[in-house]
């Protein structure tokens, strides 16, 4: 007998209107489509959220979000974003471009030792119980520029593996995350790079490799991003400063 990852769809809608469906591990759903929500320009701290609440039992995976009074959305874009970024990806020179116009560079951030950052691949699998049963699911963990855990979620996806944790700090009130690591358990996509960047996160980390698109991004918003992370290694593609050698 072999313990399978869970795969169920959620679809969110935000005051009642779909506006796309991810297909996800059950569980932090709230953190989910807050970190969703977060990483598409439509929230940007707490207090632009009034609720996410689930919707009947007779509908079964659907949450509506209620956004606080005044909070704008274009719901017609960001249910065309939705279909295109889950059947063929973004493209290019006019993914930049829409990144750029939502979110700002980051600031200069803490430079960290290479020896605490090669050490963050460790702490990440520790806190992956899922993984451990099932071997089928995606790692996203947050740390502290001392190297503290601040939140590890895992997802059979591993964008959401990164909203779970982005969206945990969304709704905990810790954001802006301008002194923290984003660490991910495989490569480092443009999307992936882009969550961190609407969390204000100055540094990205994968364990595997990134993409070229990843790359281009994390030099425009000024984020350092890491890849092929291990003990005693890992190449450094955008901004180096912040890694403190000597």
């Amino acid at each position: 007998m072999d313990e399978v990852a869970v795969e169920e769809p959620l679809e969110i809608r935000i005051g009642g209107h779909a506006v796309g469906v991810t297909m996800r591990t059950p569980g932090d759903d709230r953190e989910l489509v807050a970190g969703f929500l977060l990483a598409e320009g439509v929230l940007r701290s707490a207090a632009d959220l009034a609720d996410i609440r689930p919707c009947s039992v007779e509908e079964g995976n659907v949450v509506d979000v209620v956004l606080a009074e005044g909070v704008p959305v274009d719901l017609a874009r960001l249910s065309r974003h939705v279909v295109v970024s889950s059947s063929c990806g973004l493209c290019g020179a006019a993914s930049l471009d829409a990144v750029r116009q939502r979110f700002a560079a980051v600031d200069a951030g803490p430079a960290i030792d290479p020896s605490l950052i090669q050490a963050l691949p460790s702490r990440l699998r520790a806190a992956q119980p899922g993984f451990d049963r099932t071997g089928g699911v995606h790692g996203a963990a947050i740390f502290d520029a001392d190297g503290t855990l601040v939140v590890a979620r895992e997802d059979i996806g591993r964008h959401n593996a990164v909203d779970k944790a982005i969206g945990f700090a969304l709704l905990a009130g810790l954001l802006p995350l301008r002194r923290h690591v984003l660490l991910v358990s495989g490569r480092a996509s443009f999307e992936i790079v882009q969550k961190a960047l609407a969390a204000a996160i100055p540094i990205v980390a994968a364990v595997s490799a990134p993409s070229s698109l990843a790359v281009d991004l994390a030099h425009e918003s000024g984020q350092t991003l890491v890849g092929f992370l291990r003990p005693g290694q890992m190449n450094i593609y955008a901004h180096p400063d912040r890694v403190a050698v000597g």
